[in-house]
């Protein structure tokens, strides 16, 4: 399974509570991480059914922005 990679502005673990619930439900538990350790912040998504497009809107709609890292 390939693994998308998005920058985030979901910067701390007060950003990710918020998140988590919508990031839940739409992609589904376990299938997203964002890395919180490094200044990128990075958001990986492991959900095959899921467009970019439809990941940033998603990720949109938990109140944050994702743009795809190629």
């Amino acid at each position: 399974m390939n693994a998308q990679e998005f920058k985030t502005n979901i910067k701390c673990t007060g950003c990710l509570s918020k998140a988590t619930p919508v990031l839940n439900e739409k992609l589904g538990e376990g299938n997203w991480e964002v890395d919180l350790m490094t200044l990128k912040k990075t958001l990986t998504v492991s959900s095959p059914d899921k467009s970019k497009e439809e990941i940033i809107e998603i990720v949109k709609e938990s109140g944050f922005t994702a743009e795809p890292i190629s």
